[in-house]
């Protein structure tokens, strides 16, 4: 990682994903052999606005990117994992960028899901009053 991105991903965590993730779109187009135009007709959108994407503008708009790597089967990780990073204000270890994030994402995904089935679980158990036995109950 360049100094100047390693700096850019400290101030604005946005722009570093846009960054990476433009690069992650590109390489999965190319390595599917669809065009910029194939990619873009099929997206909606012109061809020039997908170079912006693929080059990290940041004016793209991270919707986009994540329109971008639906379309081309890629994991969503490398956008969304920097920015809860981000939002718990923790810097993001740049080692994870450069891997596949798709385990970590479906391990985040599955560890949401059970958190929020675990609450309502309880939420949803009676809550039985304890009652205490004596000897003569029922015998």
């Amino acid at each position: 990682m360049s100094h100047e991105l390693a700096t850019s991903a400290a101030e604005s965590p946005i722009l570093y994903v846009k960054v990476q993730s433009g690069r992650r779109i590109e390489e999965a187009r190319k390595k599917q052999r669809l065009t910029q135009q194939d990619l873009a007709r099929a997206l909606g959108m012109g061809v020039r606005w997908l170079r912006e994407i693929e080059g990290g503008n940041p004016r793209s708009r991270l919707d986009d990117h994540l329109r971008c790597a639906y379309r081309l089967g890629l994991s969503t990780g490398h956008i969304l994992i920097p920015l809860m990073f981000a939002g718990q204000r923790m810097c993001f270890p740049r080692q994870l960028a450069t891997g596949d994030l798709s385990d970590l994402e479906r391990m985040c995904i599955e560890l949401v899901a059970q958190r929020n089935l675990d609450r309502l679980t309880r939420a949803l158990t009676p809550a039985w009053p304890e009652r205490a036995v004596t000897l003569g109950d029922g015998l």
